[in-house]
């Protein structure tokens, strides 16, 4: 088998990460070596590669899907929000510098076209096949100019289109026809069909609207997902929804002890990496949720202060309501503390950043004796080490270089009483140390909470992504699939009018 697929969606977060996944794990099982592509990602949730390279979360768990080892040529261009108008350009792994919205649609994402087109083409000397994931949707008429990511990248390499509709948001017909509709005869061409994600129901209800659909355009459905619960793999951005209140799905089975442990994480602004707490989550008798208020915090039982591309714009947000205080008095309190990454740094003593903020020396918090200074050069790294005992793996994702004054050493970190800081994302994936540490959570707590001996992350993790297979192998046409994988979109589709603005 050779070849390969763009799978589109007519909005963002309408599920073209996991069924990218899904298809990778379907390929792999059927013997294909097969590698994940999204040309250009916007996404806070980052991951470093072996070789020390930055891409998207998702497209490291879409490898993992393929069992394969992620590389920069998997997420050539990546973007990280630093606010509204600008984002932070990294490229082929390695940060260039800051660029606001006009600035990078004006001229610099179209220049980036021949590099992701030379990466994909790599990607595609090596393996059987490719399965690239698109961007929001193809039918943002505003941006197709400079568009390298949806359409710019399908015409590039003659990708066949997939295009994903959520039908749990309603308005899937009128989606997919106009998804088309807005699209140029040269894109119309190339977008062969049609997947319905997350179905609720009754499949032989929809079928006489997919006739219908099919009759309008000309293009077939490929396959109606169901609705499962849990299958979200580290999402690409926290920002696009609320977060407060918003519960990380836990493990059915019931606690192991008496209790069960309460996490309540500080959804600060700009929150970079907020899947650290899938691992905490994944535990039994672990119930773990997004909060902004100091109320909130009252009957946690550990407190979590994540990463975040804004430090000292997260260190405003913690004072201005009142969260600041409340950590402070659960610090001299001995109630536990994690903070991860910008979590970290903002713990400390005090901030001198220059390069990010560019707000100079700021006060921290103080709870932990630790001075931050932003470098330009980022910290990119994929550290080992112990802690608590236990073998501890991570990775480093950071401007901020950290001064530890005192306390007892934790990872990078350090740790006074129940406060702990460190750099490392993804500590909490090592089973041993996550249990380790719960356990001591537990005992400043006080309560009868036991850790399940038998909880593989990994293992976890795994099975996610045998369910993502099994979604696409029980309820997509794939011999159509693979048709469309290998010869490309179907000759004599069909042009919609009006199609795309002059």
């Amino acid at each position: 088998m050779s070849g390969g697929l763009l799978v589109a969606g007519t909005t963002s977060d309408a599920g073209k990460s996991v069924v990218t996944a899904g298809i990778c794990r379907w390929l792999v099982r059927q013997g294909v070596k097969v590698a994940p592509f999204k040309a250009q990602n916007m996404s806070l949730n980052s991951f470093v590669t072996r070789e020390g390279a930055e891409i998207g979360r998702a497209q490291a768990m879409q490898a993992q899907a393929c069992r394969v080892e992620p590389t920069a040529l998997m997420n050539p261009v990546l973007l990280k929000p630093g606010g509204e108008q600008s984002s932070q350009v990294v490229l082929l792994g390695k940060p260039v510098g800051e660029m606001s919205a006009r600035g990078y649609h004006g001229g610099r994402q179209q220049q980036l076209l021949g590099t992701v087109l030379e990466c994909l083409d790599t990607l595609r000397g090596t393996y059987d096949a490719v399965i690239c994931e698109g961007a929001g949707s193809p039918a943002e008429i505003n941006l197709r100019r400079t568009d390298i990511v949806n359409m710019g990248i399908a015409r590039g390499a003659g990708l066949p289109v997939l295009v994903v509709g959520d039908i749990d948001r309603g308005g899937v017909f009128a989606s997919f026809f106009g998804t088309v509709a807005l699209l140029s005869p040269e894109d119309q061409a190339l977008v062969a069909g049609f997947l319905v994600n997350k179905f609720r129901g009754d499949v032989s209800l929809l079928e006489p609207g997919l006739d219908m659909l099919h009759g309008l355009t000309g293009r077939r459905t490929y396959g109606v997902l169901p609705f499962r619960h849990g299958l979200g793999i580290d999402e690409e951005d926290g920002l696009r929804v609320s977060l407060r209140g918003t519960v990380r799905e836990s493990a059915v089975a019931p606690p192991v002890g008496e209790d069960v442990l309460r996490v309540a994480v500080c959804a600060v602004p700009l929150m970079s990496n907020f899947t650290d707490v899938d691992a905490l989550a994944a535990e039994p008798g672990v119930v773990v949720r997004f909060v902004d208020r100091p109320e909130e915090l009252a009957d946690a039982d550990l407190v979590v202060v994540p990463g975040t591309r804004g430090t000292v714009r997260a260190l405003e947000w913690l004072r201005e309501r009142g969260l600041a205080d409340a950590l402070v008095r659960r610090a001299a309190e001995q109630r536990p503390v994690l903070g991860i990454c910008g979590g970290f740094q903002l713990l400390g003593e005090r901030i001198d950043d220059e390069v990010e903020s560019r707000r100079g020396r700021v006060d921290g918090l103080g709870v932990l004796p630790v001075r931050v200074r932003f470098a330009r050069e980022k910290t990119l790294t994929r550290p080992v080490g112990e802690a608590l005992g236990e073998p501890v793996e991570g990775y480093e994702i950071h401007h901020g270089v950290a001064e530890v004054l005192g306390g007892e050493p934790f990872l990078d970190g350090c740790r006074v009483g129940q406060t702990w800081g460190t750099h490392w994302h993804g500590s909490l994936e090592s089973d041993g140390f996550r249990r380790a540490f719960l356990r001591e959570v537990a005992a400043a707590a006080g309560r009868r909470f036991v850790p399940a001996a038998g909880t593989s992350f990994a293992a976890l993790r795994e099975e996610q992504l045998d369910r993502l297979g099994d979604l696409i192998e029980q309820h997509a046409d794939t011999d159509a699939l693979r048709r469309l994988i290998e010869s490309g979109a179907p000759q004599g589709l069909p042009f919609i009018p009006p199609g795309a603005p002059a």
